[in-house]
């Protein structure tokens, strides 16, 4: 028993020797970022089987590949095996800000993602990643009988310096096999919502309240946008179709807004006109000839009395 926890005590002198050796480089765009070491109801593998897996993250905010790069593992003093990443797999190029995950089920011939080494997770391991000019970009030494089954030791959020256990009995450390490790914690008012909302009815009718009023918003909007513009345009027509229209109705409004005085004045000229051709005599009627073309030569020779009765 002494034997076995010298030797374990030997090993992990040995990784934090490994880890002290290599100065990790600031620029590195890629670093590990979360480790499974027994996976028995986690995620599988293509090939339907649960593997030990390592995820990677690409902490740039530019595509970066992987290819020719090497992940590195150690958990036996003076053994160290590497997985040279393949070049030609379209695959091995990391989009920013993203992950990719590699399982560690020590048959690489299964292709790019598969290395030639497992872990164990009764042995302290140390676990690195080179560039292809073999400088060393991360790397973390995890020690014996830090997880349990179906436990991951990752990073607090992506890219960040603390490490944690994810998984067991904390709801709020997930395992995130390819995915963000953190994840954002539940709202109590949510969780309070679904619990009184068992069918999922009020949640329905609720987005659909959501989409009717943004539906009967953009109709109202669109409606007074296409108002005005539709207004805006039949002034321009008519404008090039006739453009002495306006000056046209202007005048005529004006002609037949003439005062009333005016009417009267004319209505009385009339009046005198027509009454002027009568005589104003008590008792007496007075005809006068009216001149033809009949009587016009007899007019000129002779000049007819006026006849009164």
């Amino acid at each position: 028993m002494k034997k076995t926890t010298f030797g374990i005590f030997l090993s992990a002198l040995v990784l934090i020797g490994l880890s002290s050796c290599n100065p990790k480089r600031n620029d590195s765009k890629f670093l590990i970022n979360e480790v499974m070491m027994d996976n028995q109801t986690n995620c599988i593998t293509p090939y339907g089987d649960h593997t030990p897996w390592i995820e990677i993250f690409n902490k740039s905010y530019n595509t970066a590949d992987l290819a020719g790069s090497s992940i590195k593992m150690s958990n036996t003093s003076g053994d160290t095996v590497s997985y040279i990443i393949p070049k030609g797999d379209i695959l091995t190029k990391v989009t920013q800000r993203n992950q990719i995950l590699f399982y560690a089920d020590g048959d690489a011939n299964r292709g790019t993602f598969h290395t030639n080494f497992t872990l164990d997770p009764a042995k302290a391991t140390w676990i690195a990643l080179y560039d292809t000019r073999m400088h060393l970009l991360d790397q973390i030494t995890i020690p014996v009988n830090t997880i349990s089954t179906d436990q991951s030791y990752g990073r607090r959020d992506d890219g960040t310096a603390d490490w944690e256990v994810k998984g067991g009995n904390d709801p709020t450390k997930y395992v995130t096999p390819g995915a963000n490790n953190q994840i954002k914690e539940a709202s109590a008012k949510m969780d309070k919502f679904a619990k009184q909302d068992k069918s999922g009815l009020g949640m329905a009718i609720t987005a659909m309240s959501v989409v009717f009023f943004a539906l009967l918003l953009l109709y109202l909007s669109f409606r007074s946008v296409g108002k005005y513009f539709s207004h805006r345009d039949e002034k321009k027509v008519a404008a090039a179709v006739d453009p002495v229209s306006e000056q046209v109705a202007e005048k005529q409004t004006a002609k037949t807004a003439a005062s009333d005085d005016v009417y009267a004045a004319i209505a009385m000229a009339i009046y005198e006109y027509q009454g002027g051709m009568h005589d104003v005599e008590s008792n007496v009627i007075t005809i006068i000839e009216d001149h033809s073309a009949w009587n016009s030569k007899a007019e000129m020779m002779r000049q007819k009395p006026i006849r009164k009765f």
